[in-house]
C-alpha cells in the first residue's frame, strides 16, 4: 500500500509547473487528486495522465480569488470522494512587477487576492470537513519573498508575508483539532512565472540563469512528503527547500 492510499487531495494552480508536478506525485503515492485551475480544461490532460497510470484524478475550473467558487469546488470533491484530507495551496501570480508608484492599484489588489485571500478561501472551505473527521493536512506554497523584500515585487512580497502569518494562525487555531499546516518555500524553480520574472529584468532574481533553476520535481517531492505522517513534527512551520535536513528527510539528495 502506498503512503497516501485512501487520502483525497486538492491542489490549486495545478494546470502546470509546481502544481501539476505535486498532483502527479501525490497520485503516485496513492492519493486521489483534484487538480484545480482557473481554466479547468487545462488540467484535463493531467487528470487523464494520472488515470492512465492507475490513479484517481479529476479536473475542476476554479479561480481561488472567488470564495464562492472555491467553496463549490471543495463541495464537488467531497461529494465525489466523501472527504478532503489534503489541501495544497499552490495557485499564485507574480504580477504586477514594478515600483509601487508604477503599479496599477487593481492589479496590485488582484495579486494580493490570489496569493493571500486565495489561501484563506481554500483553508476556510476545507476546515469544516477536516475538523469533523479529526484531522487533515494543509501545505501553503510560500516563498523567500515572504521573509525578504525584493524591489518591484511589493504586491507579491506583501501577499506571501501575509500567507506565512496565515499559516501560523491556522496552526494556532486548529492544530489541537488535528489540522497540520506547513508553509513551504520551493526556491527558484523552472516555471512560467520565472519566464515572466526574467523578462522583467527587475531585481536579482530576474538575473538567475534558467540553467540554475530547479526542476519542478524537487519541490513537488517535498510537498508530497509533507502531506504524509513523517512530517508531523514540522507542523505550523515555514519551511524551505534550502534546508538540507528537510531535503534529506523528504528523500532528496
Amino acid at each position: 500500500m502506498s503512503e497516501l492510499t485512501g487520502k483525497t487531495a486538492i491542489v490549486t494552480g495545478a494546470s502546470r509547473g509546481i502544481g501539476a508536478a505535486v498532483a502527479r506525485e501525490l497520485a503516485r503515492r496513492g492519493a486521489a487528486v483534484a487538480a484545480l485551475a482557473r481554466n479547468g480544461a487545462a488540467c484535463d490532460g493531467l487528470a487523464q495522465a494520472i488515470a492512465a497510470d492507475g490513479g484517481r484524478a479529476l479536473a475542476l475550473g476554479c479561480d481561488v480569488a472567488d470564495a464562492g467558487a472555491v467553496a463549490a469546488a471543495v463541495a464537488h470533491v467531497e461529494e465525489a470522494w466523501d472527504r478532503v484530507d489534503i489541501l495544497v495551496n499552490n495557485a499564485g501570480m507574480i504580477d504586477p512587477i514594478g515600483t509601487i508608484a508604477e503599479t496599477d492599484p487593481a492589479e496590485w489588489a488582484r495579486c494580493v487576492t490570489v496569493n493571500l485571500c486565495g489561501v484563506y478561501h481554500g483553508v476556510r472551505a476545507v476546515l469544516p470537513g477536516m475538523v469533523a473527521r479529526g484531522g487533515g493536512v494543509i501545505v501553503n506554497v510560500s516563498s523567500g519573498a515572504a521573509h525578504s523584500a525584493l524591489e518591484g515585487w511589493s504586491a507579491y512580497c506583501s501577499a506571501k508575508a501575509g500567507a506565512a502569518m496565515l499559516t501560523r494562525s491556522i496552526h494556532l487555531e486548529y492544530g489541537a483539532a488535528g489540522i497540520r499546516v506547513h508553509g513551504f518555500g520551493p526556491g527558484t524553480v523552472d516555471t512560467d512565472m520565472q519566464v515572466r520574472i526574467r523578462a522583467s529584468g527587475v531585481n536579482r532574481v530576474s538575473q538567475i540563469p534558467r540553467a540554475d533553476l530547479a526542476p519542478v520535481g524537487r519541490p513537488a517531492t517535498i510537498i508530497a512528503w509533507l502531506c504524509g505522517d513523517g512530517a508531523a513534527d514540522l507542523a505550523g512551520q515555514e519551511l524551505s527547500i534550502k534546508d538540507a535536513d528537510l531535503c534529506r528527510r523528504a528523500g532528496l539528495t
